[in-house]
């Protein structure tokens, strides 16, 4: 049996990370010159080039991408074995680099953090927020939080709670365009579209009856909180969860709709790369977060 050249596969998937071959070199303490010709002889075994290489820039191939996810999870594997086998022997220690949405983030995960970095001081956090959906592993995380209804996917996920949304409207908008009183009248009204959570909205309503509307209106965004002026400005109805819509609904700036025929919850899920080895800083973070935000 032929064993596989896991340097090469390494040492590619951090060529590909970083997109040059002298970033990767720098990273691994490695000539400019060995790292090239491992990418050359991972090549060479497998038959085809995996970057498009000009004078100015790095591209991966057609045939390169897909295998820079496996090198990506080749080495991530590699990496949390050796460091499961240092953290028998130590409390856990070192960075975690952390993804979560930016509202969601500020308000509910960011507080506890101090908390878990009391509790293990050798344990560093580099925490990352954006409403983008980051690719945790060819970005490098470790652990991220994501708010969706999760497709297949390689990565492992675990379920924390539902988060429940609310269909609401400022004053002023109801006045003008008239308040519906069934989902299905939603398709003539203006929707302020949360990109984020995507495909139609859904509702349940009384005996369990259930409604699908399309969201079309004059503003999308991938922020909950960029569309908070438009909605309490009165140019539409919007669905978003309790965190980004804070005091407005109890102050009164806009109202809640339809209180029978509630949003579809969607998960709060706590995602890792799909390697079943992690280290021991991370499984700790991942039991502290799965406590605290079980609710």
């Amino acid at each position: 049996m032929r064993l596989p050249d896991l340097e090469a596969w390494a040492i590619f998937a951090t060529v590909a990370e970083h997109r040059s071959f002298t970033a990767a070199a720098d990273s691994l303490g490695l000539s400019k010159a060995t790292v090239s010709k491992a990418v050359s002889r991972l090549e060479a075994d497998l038959g085809q080039s995996l970057f498009h290489r000009t004078s100015r820039r790095l591209a991966l191939t057609e045939a390169g991408r897909p295998l820079a996810e496996h090198a990506a999870q080749i080495l991530a594997t590699a990496q949390a074995a050796e460091e499961a086998a240092r953290d028998g022997a130590a409390a856990p220690a070192g960075r975690i680099r952390l993804a979560a949405p930016m509202t969601f983030g500020v308000s509910n995960v960011a507080p506890l953090l101090s908390d878990f970095l009391a509790a293990h001081p050798g344990i560093e956090i580099e925490l990352h927020l954006s409403d983008a959906r980051v690719d945790i592993v060819a970005e490098g995380f470790d652990v991220a939080l994501r708010i969706a209804e999760l497709p297949d996917s390689s990565l492992r996920a675990r379920r924390l709670c539902a988060i429940q949304s609310h269909l609401v409207a400022a004053p002023a908008y109801l006045a003008r365009a008239g308040t519906p009183t069934h989902p299905g009248q939603l398709g003539d009204h203006a929707l302020l579209g949360y990109t984020n959570v995507t495909g139609p909205w859904r509702f349940r309503g009384p005996g369990g009856a259930e409604v699908s509307v399309k969201a079309q209106g004059p503003l999308a965004a991938n922020s909950g909180d960029a569309l908070m002026p438009a909605l309490v400005a009165g140019l539409g109805i919007a669905r978003l969860p309790a965190f980004i819509l804070g005091d407005t609904l109890a102050s009164g700036a806009v109202v809640e709709l339809l209180p029978e025929w509630r949003p579809a919850p969607i998960g709060l899920h706590l995602l890792t790369p799909p390697s079943p080895l992690r280290p021991a800083r991370v499984e700790a973070l991942i039991a502290f977060l799965a406590e605290r935000l079980h609710d």
